[in-house]
């Protein structure tokens, strides 16, 4: 996960067909990508979005190590 991506961590998913999801946009702060979420569902109301907080995939090392 870059610097860039942990300083967003709030991700707008495009939730597609066999399980995929398709990163959409990050933000920063929730409200911002709720607000985002709302107008990407009126704009598209076919499609199935989901809003995620990315935690990374464990870069770090634990305490103790």
């Amino acid at each position: 996960m870059s610097y860039q991506q942990r300083l967003n961590p709030w991700v707008v998913n495009k939730l597609l067909p066999n399980l995929k999801q398709l990163p959409v946009s990050r933000f920063r702060r929730r409200n911002e990508a709720e607000a985002y979420l709302k107008a990407l569902k009126q704009m598209q109301p076919q499609s199935h979005f989901a809003l995620l907080f990315d935690v990374g995939n464990g870069e770090y090392a634990s305490v103790g190590e």
